[in-house]
Parts: structure tokens; C-alpha cells; sequence
């Protein structure tokens, strides 16, 4: 069975996001790229939120994203991916698939396919959806030493159009699996849901 790990970046100060939608403040380096890649090489599906499908399709297979960085746009656009969205007709994006009904019974069939593992990359409200269907196995966070002081909270909203999946309220406890502390302040910690 394949595994769904979900990474994000964070502010100390618990936001994903800046004011409109601002990602300026990413705290990247060789060794970002480096941990980068490495999440690609571990996952044979992407999953995305609509947002954040759509900034990704507007970059990686254009020139400047090739230029960008190549190696990660080869990456990008040859494998797998997944937008889960209530609201697009259709995804153009090469080797994407669209899933817009029964978006828990979707992923659990997803993660009884076999391959390498899913990675949700950004989307932060699919990450908090996908954790409170129980189909989540690994909680990646990023924090990065910034503080905002407003933007969008990391688990904020699980909506998906109108609809909301699973209890938005309730608690859902942790467990640790190991902290990284990077060179530019960064520091990754790694959680996967306790046992019930």
C-alpha cells in the first residue's frame, strides 16, 4: 500500500500564506533544492488542491519554469498527478487526473495502487481534508524563521466548494517522527497521526 505524506511551508507564526496568496517570503537554498528533490524522487503521484494545481500548470511546463530549474520541471511534468477540485471541468496539465466526487474513496483506491508513494505539495487545505479522512501517513512541516503577522493558518479551512470534509473542529494528535534543522533556519518536522 502506498503512503500519502503531505509537505508544507510554514511561519513561525502558523501561516502558509501570505496576504494575497504572497509565497515571497520561502526560505530557499542549495539545501532546500536538495531536500526538494528528494521528496520527487520518493512520491510517483502528486495531489493538489485546485490553487495550487493551478499555479504549479502555469509554471513548470513553460520555458521559464524548464529554465527554472530542470531538472525539478522534468520531474514536474512527467509524473503523476492529481487535482481534487469540486469547481474545474477539466485538467490539461500532461499526465493529470481530475477527481471532483467521492474524494475519500478516490484516495483510499489511490493508495492501493501500486508505486512509489502520493506527495501533496502545498494545498494546505487538501493536506487538512486529507488528514481528517484518516488517509494521511506523514505531516511534513517546514517552519521558516518569518513572521507574518497575517495570511491564510496552516489548517485554517477544509472546504472544497461548498462542501466540507470530515469535522473540521476536532482534535486530531500527533506523533513525532523527527526534526531537521537546516542551515538557513529552517527547521522540518515530521509527524504522522498517533494510533487511536
Amino acid at each position: 500500500m502506498r503512503k500519502i505524506f503531505s509537505f508544507m511551508m510554514v511561519t513561525l507564526d502558523g501561516y502558509f500564506e501570505g496576504r494575497n496568496h504572497d509565497l515571497g517570503w520561502h526560505n530557499t537554498d542549495e539545501e532546500f533544492n536538495a531536500f526538494s528533490s528528494g521528496q520527487l524522487d520518493e512520491a510517483g503521484t502528486l495531489m493538489f488542491g485546485r490553487l495550487t494545481y493551478q499555479m504549479m500548470a502555469q509554471f513548470w511546463p513553460t520555458p521559464a519554469g524548464k529554465e527554472a530549474d530542470p531538472a525539478v520541471a522534468e520531474r514536474m511534468n512527467g509524473t503523476d498527478k492529481i487535482v481534487v477540485s469540486r469547481t474545474l471541468d477539466r485538467a490539461e496539465w500532461a499526465r493529470t487526473r481530475l477527481i471532483k466526487r467521492d474524494v475519500a474513496g478516490e484516495i483510499a483506491k489511490l493508495k492501493q495502487e501500486p508505486g512509489k508513494d502520493i506527495a501533496i505539495l502545498g494545498s494546505s487545505r487538501l493536506t487538512a481534508s486529507v488528514l481528517r479522512m484518516g488517509l494521511l501517513d506523514e505531516l511534513r512541516i517546514m517552519v521558516n524563521p518569518v513572521v507574518l503577522g497575517g495570511g491564510t493558518p496552516l489548517f485554517g479551512d477544509t472546504t472544497f466548494g461548498d462542501t466540507t470534509f470530515g469535522d473540521t473542529a476536532g482534535r486530531i494528535d500527533l506523533e513525532l517522527l523527527g526534526t531537521r534543522t537546516c542551515g538557513s533556519g529552517n527547521v522540518l518536522h515530521s509527524y504522522r497521526p498517533a494510533a487511536a
